[in-house]
């Protein structure tokens, strides 16, 4: 009998499969499907900083050096009736699906400044959930602002966020870190108990006839794993954090690299918005299939198995390997 149980901040799950933070934790119903579909724990949509400071007057002294300083600024924002989940209702919606499900329900923080993140923080943990996820989604715009600026207030919010809770918390990233595995340790010391690799950057378009910015969302795709793939298996066994992958988990192909790549779970939104929850129980179909065929008994028996410090060729994951696969190219006919 294959074992498909892992363990993500703590929390003991019956597969690495994770629903993340995304419009499918809107509905209670739709919770309850990805439960009975399989899904061994859901991240709930997102309240937003800029929500936050709609009701909110303490903010950070870095919103008040940049009006614009995130992606969704507050210049920018719609009518709060606009908002899915305001944010005095989030608490109450967390509360809900609490009763409604049986599996892990991890609340969700989307921003960069302190403003009511450490309020919110509390309400969410008194809620009921399970654990917190922090989206540190920042678009950096202003040029006073140096990387080690950036830097040091995240580490400082991460920090004060897990003085104020005591649910496990992770912290989810971009890419675009200078030295990703510094940052990332910095996090861990300052009590992020998980890393999720990597959140997705929404970028404008411009329509060239009705001269305005298209705001146009584009779901991942198979090969956006490649990138959280890579950094995951470079951090495994070096970052005392439980590593989680996000974005371009379409197959159970994807699932078994994440794991042996060495991540704890894999957060799956667009093949889920896209197919539904009835897709939650072939990926697991197929897991446990490829598993038995090749004679692996548990999923904690794969992770890791492939990352850097375990293959025979570890600076395939380095910059050597951008020589090899360059070279590996022929001329064009």
């Amino acid at each position: 009998m294959v074992d498909l149980s892992t363990t993500y901040l703590g929390l003991p799950l019956r597969n690495p499969l994770v629903a993340a933070a995304s419009p499918l934790s809107k509905h209670i119903e739709q919770v309850q499907r990805l439960e009975a579909s399989g899904i061994a724990a859901i991240v709930m949509y997102s309240l937003f900083e800029e929500q936050i400071i709609h009701e909110s007057l303490e903010l950070d002294h870095y919103l008040s050096r940049s009006e614009n300083f995130s992606a969704e600024a507050s210049s920018y924002l719609p009518d709060s009736g606009e908002y899915s989940l305001l944010p005095e209702k989030y608490p109450d919606h967390i509360r809900k699906v609490k009763k409604a499900v049986g599996i892990p329900v991890i609340g969700s923080l989307n921003g960069v400044s302190k403003g009511g993140w450490i309020r919110y923080a509390r309400l969410i943990q008194d809620a009921g959930a399970d654990a917190l996820e922090l989206n540190l989604y920042y678009l950096p715009i202003d040029p006073s602002l140096s990387a080690r600026d950036i830097e040091e207030a995240q580490v400082e919010l991460v920090a004060a966020v897990k003085s104020s809770i005591t649910i496990p918390l992770a912290v989810k990233l971009s890419p675009f870190y200078t030295s990703l595995p510094n940052f990332v340790q910095r996090l861990a010391g300052a009590g992020a108990d998980g890393i999720v690799l990597f959140n997705r950057f929404y970028q404008p378009d411009f329509d060239i006839e009705d001269l305005s910015i298209a705001h146009t969302l584009d779901l991942s795709t198979p090969a956006e794993l490649r990138l959280p793939l890579r950094w995951i298996s470079i951090m495994n066994g070096s970052i005392h954090s439980d590593l989680a992958l996000t974005s371009g988990v379409h197959s159970h192909e994807g699932v078994l690299k994440a794991m042996m790549a060495g991540a704890r779970v894999v957060m799956l939104a667009s093949e889920l918005l896209q197919k539904g929850a009835g897709r939650v129980p072939e990926l697991l179909t197929g897991l446990t299939a490829w598993m038995t065929e090749h004679e692996y008994t548990s999923i904690k028996q794969m992770q890791g198995s492939m990352s850097q410090r375990s293959v025979a060729e570890p600076a395939a994951f380095e910059r050597a390997n951008y020589m090899k696969v360059l070279g590996s190219f022929r001329d064009l006919p």
